[in-house]
């Protein structure tokens, strides 16, 4: 992939992250080509290639449409994070992989400096979770987690803005988690990861 082709995926990536989760949007190749200074080819390229990774419906020599995230795939994206983001855990604290937890806390410092920008408030929180996972020292998993972000950063700002009081919560939730990983305490940082999944589930849905 080329510079351009790159730039111009990586700005549609960042530009599809934050559209409603509830509301498709179509998206030209000329519009497309206008804000990012690329041409068509890279544009075109771009689009072909979020198509195969599902974040797009591309209808050939016009654009794509990003479809809504229904309640179905947001319900599939959390499960899939709740198998990982629990076996990461227990690979976190089975290898002892207490390096991590500076990360961890630098990343929530961070959060909690980012409440009233969501943007940010969401990308760190993704960073959050990845981290946990990447600490389990497996990258094929870690690889997979990497390829729910883009979805993730769509729900959970959806999740932040239906409820005034969400980044609150996820930034202590995220403090339980981090005190089971602490302590090394198996069962209360497995129970705290899946508290916060399941609530961060019905409030996606809501």
């Amino acid at each position: 992939m080329g510079d351009l082709t790159g730039a111009t995926y990586l700005w549609l990536k960042e530009r599809i992250s934050t559209l409603p989760r509830d509301e498709g949007t179509f998206l030209t190749e000329a519009e497309v080509a206008r804000l990012t200074g690329a041409s068509r080819t890279p544009v075109r390229e771009s689009l072909m290639r979020l198509e195969s990774e599902g974040l797009v419906e591309r209808i050939p020599k016009r654009g794509a449409f990003v479809p809504p995230l229904s309640d179905s795939e947001i319900r599939q994206v959390m499960r899939a994070r709740e198998m990982i983001e629990l076996w990461s855990v227990d690979q976190f604290l089975s290898a002892g992989r207490t390096e991590a937890l500076d990360e961890l806390d630098g990343i929530l410092a961070e959060q909690e400096a980012a409440t009233e920008d969501h943007k940010r408030f969401i990308d760190l929180d993704s960073d959050f979770h990845h981290a946990i996972v990447a600490a389990s020292g497996n990258q094929v998993v870690a690889h997979f987690h990497g390829e729910l972000r883009d979805r993730q950063v769509r729900m959970g700002l959806h999740a932040v803005k239906v409820s005034e009081y969400r980044t609150g919560m996820v930034l202590a939730e995220h403090r339980r988690i981090v005190d089971g990983l602490r302590r090394s305490d198996a069962n209360h940082a497995r129970t705290a990861t899946s508290d916060h999944l399941a609530r961060t589930l019905h409030v996606m849905l809501s």
